[in-house]
């Protein structure tokens, strides 16, 4: 996928809080490997955490790798102490367990292990995707008018183009072109394929055709959000296509990853990046993220519309807010730092001595 777009140096606040940065908060580095993985996706997260880990370490962070292969998270962290640590939370499942990204949270909180990013409750709440509709609708915070479907009764569903997705999934699983309806007939099919395919329900909101941004966003008392990404679709025309679908995040090589631009910063008018702005912000506090998160946003005719809230995102060299925080003057390791200290303001002895704001 391609980047564009000129970087600029960090504003003076940004500055202030690289050189306030404590680089010596040992850091526990957490990451999964599941068994069934091809070996190019096992070399890749093994390079991926390789870099992180090196990043961290150049800086002067004290830093052990810790490979998460089955179910047994409690036994592989019993050697260490709570104390003496801040985990970064790389960890994006058991291996074997599905939908198990909140029990690694669950673990480390039961543990007594202060760890980067969201809460388990947060984390279970964004596998959730009805509840986070329920939760936005109850802030007055725009997002696409939704149903959830048990059943392939639609009958009384009649906005279209729709998209329906897993009720309970994450990281685009379920997500392809013929996720887009346009007709009853159609969305009927597609609510049947996610009921029989996953086993659990599915929900349809109406597709918003219209620019999408990934908004990468930090902090806790404090909160920012960073310079707006656009996926631009400008390549593809067919309406089922202008979406970040499965194919379009991971199958390197394919037409839709290839045709989809990354544009760092997005080009808004300074009005409609305010609007965004406090519409990612309110999403990022109205559900309980901390430390960072991604809320992704559609916009037409005027409205930013909430589309997915992501509490733990990937944070790889190629993501969305690695490029987003490079705009901003921080290197690879300055923004994993910068997100262990957010954490570290928890612990009870790394608190002391730094407290970001």
């Amino acid at each position: 996928m391609a980047s564009t777009g000129k970087s600029r140096l960090a504003g003076r606040s940004d500055r202030r809080v690289m050189n306030k940065l404590c680089y010596d908060i040992p850091v526990l580095l957490l990451h999964n490997m599941n068994p069934e993985w091809t070996s190019e996706e096992t070399l890749e997260t093994e390079q991926d955490v390789a870099t992180l880990g090196n990043a961290l370490k150049d800086l002067g962070h004290p830093l052990e790798i810790v490979t998460v292969r089955d179910d047994r998270l409690a036994q592989q962290l019993h050697n260490f102490n709570p104390r003496d640590y801040v985990v970064f939370n790389w960890c994006e499942e058991l291996p074997g367990v599905p939908h198990s990204e909140p029990d690694v949270a669950a673990v480390m909180e039961r543990m007594g292990f202060v760890f980067t990013g969201s809460s388990r409750d947060v984390l279970a709440l964004a596998h959730d995707k009805p509840e986070i509709k329920r939760v936005l609708d109850d802030a007055n915070i725009p997002t696409p008018p939704w149903a959830v479907f048990d059943n392939t009764d639609v009958g009384e569903w009649n906005i279209f183009p729709s998209i329906v997705k897993a009720a309970n999934e994450h990281c685009s699983i379920g997500i392809s072109p013929e996720s887009v309806v346009t007709t009853p007939k159609e969305l009927e099919n597609r609510v049947a394929f996610i009921l029989d395919k996953y086993q659990q329900p599915a929900i349809v909101e109406q597709f918003i055709n219209g620019r999408e941004f990934l908004n990468a966003v930090w902090g806790n008392g404090h909160i920012s959000m960073l310079p707006a990404v656009e996926m631009d679709y400008s390549e593809l025309t067919d309406l089922r296509d202008r979406l970040f679908s499965y194919e379009a995040k991971y199958v390197a090589g394919s037409r839709l990853y290839e045709s989809i631009d990354m544009r760092v910063p997005a080009e808004l008018e300074t009005s409609a990046r305010a609007q965004l702005e406090n519409v990612v912000i309110a999403t990022y506090r109205a559900t309980g993220c901390r430390d960072y998160g991604r809320i992704d946003v559609r916009y037409l005719n005027g409205i930013f519309y909430v589309i997915d809230v992501n509490p733990n995102p990937d944070i790889n060299p190629q993501t969305s807010m690695t490029h987003a925080a490079a705009e901003i003057g921080y290197s690879y390791g300055q923004m994993g730092s910068r997100i262990v200290n957010l954490a570290a303001a928890r612990h009870p002895i790394f608190s002391q001595q730094y407290n970001p704001a």
